[in-house]
């Protein structure tokens, strides 16, 4: 194993393990953890579509745990969840004849 090789495998691993300990993260970094390119998180910065940090006017940081919440926003039900769903209103509207 080169010597090259061995360093991108210790930065990985030290990527990730900030990324899991780590509570605030850079802009750079919450690109990476969000696998999106830093201009898109900075538009969203400006959209004010995402929870950010400006301690010093022009440095943007983030929250990882609201990072991690924000991601997790709109979540999508599956075909099950639905169906059930449906099933109920179904149930619901037959008793009520």
């Amino acid at each position: 194993m080169g010597k090259e090789e061995l360093q991108k495998i210790t930065d990985s691993v030290i990527d990730k393990t900030l990324f899991c300990t780590k509570e605030v993260l850079t802009a750079e970094e919450t690109a990476r953890y969000m696998g999106i390119s830093k201009s898109y998180l900075y538009k969203l910065t400006m959209r004010g579509e995402i929870p950010h940090y400006k301690p010093m006017g022009k440095m943007v940081y983030f929250n990882r745990a609201e990072v991690e919440e924000w991601l997790q926003q709109n979540r999508c039900a599956t075909a099950t969840e639905i169906s059930d769903r449906v099933n109920k209103i179904l149930m619901e509207k037959g008793g009520k004849r």
